[in-house]
């Protein structure tokens, strides 16, 4: 049987017996998809550095007829995030966007916007700098994935929010005016929805260059987390590890 080929993004990786490893790779060809890599540890040849996680790969693997499982035959870097310096805020940026990748995308689904947002977030994703890759990245994500109501009006009656006061609750999608919102629910500032509306008309690559602190957004990033934890219904790991960088 002839082998597949695809780009792809290492997800996750996990020891397997003695020197193998399970693979998570998200396919370019056929949306995410798990491989048994074997010898893994020992084959330098075939693997390399090749599956740490968020490097992009041309992958040749062999996908068997009523196996779950493929077996990876060889990868070939096309770029890695250890070819620049992985600081710890970085690490977690990274870590977080394996994470999110691999809980929202269902198996053997190709998507190629997510797969093209993936790549772009990667791209700007250097250094210590993360709040904007970060905010970039959950917005699409939780878009892409159809989680997010129009951001300019209540989803509750409709009106306008531009100009006007918005807010979120952690059980609901969407924004809702001072009048409909509900108890205990968070403001978001207009900057924040001025931000969001920006991201939607421009590459990732434009916000590169501008001082983006922790503070900026973080109101948005907030919301953007409750929707993406509601729909998956559970706590990303990452999540709690990037509130704890402190720049």
């Amino acid at each position: 049987m002839a082998l597949k080929e695809s780009e792809a993004i290492v997800l996750r990786t996990y020891p397997m017996r003695e020197a193998d490893l399970l693979v998570t790779l998200f396919t370019r060809l056929e949306g995410k998809v798990r491989g048994v890599a074997r010898s893994a540890k020992k084959s330098r040849r075939r693997f390399g550095g090749a599956l740490e996680p968020l490097t992009y790969v041309r992958v040749y693997y062999d996908d068997r007829e009523r196996q779950e499982l493929v077996r990876l035959d060889s990868c070939d870097v096309l770029e890695s995030p250890l070819a620049n310096q992985v600081g710890y805020p970085r690490a977690v940026a990274l870590s977080h966007v394996a994470e999110v990748l691999d809980e929202l995308l269902p198996d053997r689904e190709a998507n190629d916007a997510v797969f093209r947002l993936a790549l772009s977030t990667l791209s700007v994703l250097r250094g210590s700098a993360v709040w904007m890759p970060i905010t970039y990245f959950e917005l699409w994500m939780t878009r892409l994935m159809g989680y997010l109501p129009e951001l300019t009006e209540c989803i509750v009656c409709g009106r306008t929010l531009n100009g006007s006061r918005a807010f979120f609750h952690v059980l609901a999608d969407g924004l809702m005016c001072a009048d409909d919102k509900r108890l205990a629910s968070s403001e978001i500032s207009a900057e924040s929805r001025a931000v969001a509306a920006q991201m939607f008309h421009a590459p990732a690559e434009s916000f590169r260059g501008g001082s983006w602190p922790k503070t900026r957004a973080a109101d948005l990033r907030k919301f953007l987390l409750h929707t993406l934890q509601r729909h998956i219904e559970k706590k990303l790991v990452t999540a709690g590890m990037l509130e704890k960088i402190s720049t």
